[in-house]
């Protein structure tokens, strides 16, 4: 598989930076974000690139030459005039006559790409995004995804009051097939977010990959600053994930919302109060945050799992205005006097085991903050340090006793980023 490097563009929010080179020649840690990127294709096997360059090209091509240097082959196509992020691709159709990854050049990552490039094989599809979710998802264009993680709406900015979509954002890192290439003009500017994935996921296979790896634009000074701060913390390494991650688990009903008896309608759905900053807290630190609920009125014929979707929709945009994100919503829609047996209910671990795999989660490093007996038997059953709250049931009347109790969701959060009464 061959790389295409999208490295032509002005940097014009970055003023004086990029007044004598270009944008993805900022460095990073010392290095150009180019050269990471170069190194991230050389680690996973992409040794051929293609970079598509504009302005100030020559300081690229300059640097890197050939890329024998830096252990790849590197060729280059400079765009006469800007065409966009999809544009220039027909002007090197020749060259991609086989599956290929795009990356922006202004983008510091540090994911696995074997795994990104299994899942696109996989698939079989004409091109995979990769998506994750965002802390400012109000001013975001947004990808919805079903349950195989194929795509199967864009909802672009602005978003207006009372619309509820999943927190999912493109991160400007594709595999695509060369069979996309029909559907771009030549010599005719076009943006591969804006232009061409809308208007053909309804005919052709798009799917999603989600990561919660790092991913980080520098387009901005303020942008600049914190990826060069996280990546001399290593943060952009620790979060690669082929290292494992501890999270913290969180209960649904009554934990990070009110407590409604069989809640079905999302306008019965509201956040309690300390929600918000307290996934901003586990955001700001390293552990993921993740839901896990169950949730029966699946099974009992009160809520579709698309009305079920609904509600989490809103769940992720109301912590959304808040700058606050779940990496994960894990539920179970079954119920054992409904005929379902299952793995996946809590007190069952089924829900917890499947994050781990997705998210490569370090169990014996995390938490489950939760007000029920099941929470906190599904924590102990998964190897995990509970904390009950005292919220929704409050851990009232329970035989089975969490590790530690909290007032709320953020006090049980603080007592792990505090590393408080023994927690470690």
């Amino acid at each position: 598989m061959i790389a295409v490097i999208l490295a032509g563009g002005f940097g014009t929010r970055l003023k004086e930076k990029t007044k004598n080179i270009p944008k993805p020649m900022l460095k990073i840690g010392g290095l150009p974000i180019l050269e990471r990127q170069i190194n991230l294709l050389k680690k996973y096997g992409v040794k051929e690139i293609i970079i598509l360059t504009h302005y100030l090209s020559e300081v690229i091509e300059k640097y890197f030459k050939d890329g024998g240097g830096f252990g790849v082959k590197i060729s280059y196509f400079k765009e006469k005039e800007p065409l966009g992020t999809a544009g220039g691709f027909k002007e090197i159709e020749n060259k991609l006559r086989d599956d290929f990854l795009i990356i922006y050049g202004d983008t510091m990552l540090n994911i696995d790409l074997s795994r990104l490039i299994a899942f696109h094989k996989k698939n079989n599809g004409l091109a995979t995004l990769v998506l994750h979710p965002t802390d400012h998802p109000y001013d975001s264009d947004l990808v919805e995804i079903d349950k195989n993680q194929r795509i199967i709406a864009f909802h672009p900015k602005p978003h207006f009051k009372n619309q509820y979509f999943r927190n999912l954002v493109n991160t400007a890192v594709y595999a695509m097939s060369p069979k996309i290439l029909r559907y771009i003009e030549k010599g005719v500017k076009a943006d591969f977010g804006k232009n061409i994935f809308p208007k053909i996921f309804k005919k052709e296979a798009l799917y999603g990959y989600r990561t919660a790896e790092y991913i980080r634009d520098v387009g901005t000074p303020a942008r600049l600053l914190e990826v060069n701060r996280d990546y001399k913390s290593g943060k952009t390494e620790r979060l690669n994930i082929k290292n494992k991650r501890a999270a913290i688990f969180i209960d649904r009903d009554g934990t990070i919302n009110r407590h409604v008896d069989q809640l079905c309608k999302f306008e019965d759905f509201h956040l309690l109060k300390e929600t918000a900053e307290a996934v901003g807290r586990i955001n700001d630190s390293e552990f993921l945050a993740i839901a896990i609920t169950n949730q029966p009125i699946v099974a009992m014929g009160l809520c579709s799992i698309e009305k079920l979707g609904q509600i989490h929709n809103k769940m992720e945009t109301l912590l959304g205005k808040k700058e606050a994100k779940l990496d994960g919503i894990y539920f179970c829609p079954h119920h054992p006097d409904y005929g379902e047996k299952c793995n996946c209910r809590k007190p069952e671990i089924g829900l917890v085991k499947m994050a781990e795999k997705d998210f490569n989660i370090d169990l014996e490093k995390s938490y489950f903050i939760g007000d029920s007996w099941r929470d906190i038997l599904c924590g102990k059953n998964a190897g995990l340090t509970t904390i009950g709250v005292r919220t929704g049931r409050g851990c009232r009347g329970i035989n089975i006793k969490p590790d530690y109790f909290a007032k709320d969701l953020l006090a049980a959060v603080n007592l792990i980023i505090n590393k408080k009464h023994g927690i470690k």
